[in-house]
């Protein structure tokens, strides 16, 4: 039903008829304000729809699929916020979105451990011989490392990919991408502690993480 009524709220938010909700109203103003694209907000909500029942993704490509139907979705629309229309810059939207799926689903493992889930990719899981049950029981046997180096190494190939487009990219585009900090600080912490899912330090906070923001906006930089 929740989905349901965003779908509705979409259509009419388009059709200049929002319905009195808070939330319905602000996004139809940035839609009129920035001509937002319909199909990028409507991808967020079906994608989340197909994925209500919380199953663990088939194979990484599901995931990623995912990562870009959402998080590579919220990028495109906050291009269109800057006024940016680019292909360069959409393309590492893409791959930049794409390592944000893998890494909020690698973060979340140890919250979702603690529920009995386990969201992981089962192909890559299969294919070092790891059950959910290990993840569950937090093992932290080689092999079940190796399947987080894995899952962690496509975040760190979509981060290099769209850092090839760097120098094509407009720099008025580069704060829609400073969420690229965020991700390489966590995938650098998680090969520190050989890929230890669950090891405390990457549960604590980054106090150094808005100096690195800053640093990186300011060098124009993504």
């Amino acid at each position: 039903m929740r989905m349901q009524f965003w779908k509705k709220t979409v259509d009419d938010i388009y059709s200049d008829n929002p319905p009195h909700q808070p939330v319905a109203i602000e996004l139809w103003k940035a839609v009129k304000r920035h001509n937002l694209t319909k199909r990028w907000l409507m991808k967020i909500i079906d994608e989340r729809e197909k994925n209500l029942d919380d199953k663990a993704y088939r194979n990484i490509q599901e995931l990623e699929n995912y990562a870009e139907n959402t998080q590579s979705s919220l990028l495109y629309l906050t291009l269109e916020i800057l006024g940016i229309k680019d292909l360069h810059a959409d393309h590492a939207a893409s791959h930049i979105g794409k390592a944000q799926g893998i890494v909020t689903c690698l973060r979340a493992t140890p919250y979702h451990g603690t529920r009995r889930r386990v969201f992981l990719p089962m192909d890559i899981c299969m294919l070092h011989g790891v059950s959910q049950e290990d993840f569950l029981r937090k093992n932290q046997d080689k092999n079940v490392r190796d399947v987080i180096y894995d899952i962690a190494s496509q975040a760190h190939l979509h981060l290099k990919h769209a850092r090839t487009f760097h120098k094509s990219v407009p720099v008025k585009a580069f704060p829609a991408f400073l969420q690229t900090v965020t991700l390489e600080d966590y995938l650098k912490k998680i090969q520190q502690v050989d890929f230890d899912i669950f090891h405390p330090s990457l549960q604590q906070r980054s106090t150094l993480l808005p100096l690195s923001l800053y640093i990186q906006s300011w060098r124009k930089r993504y």
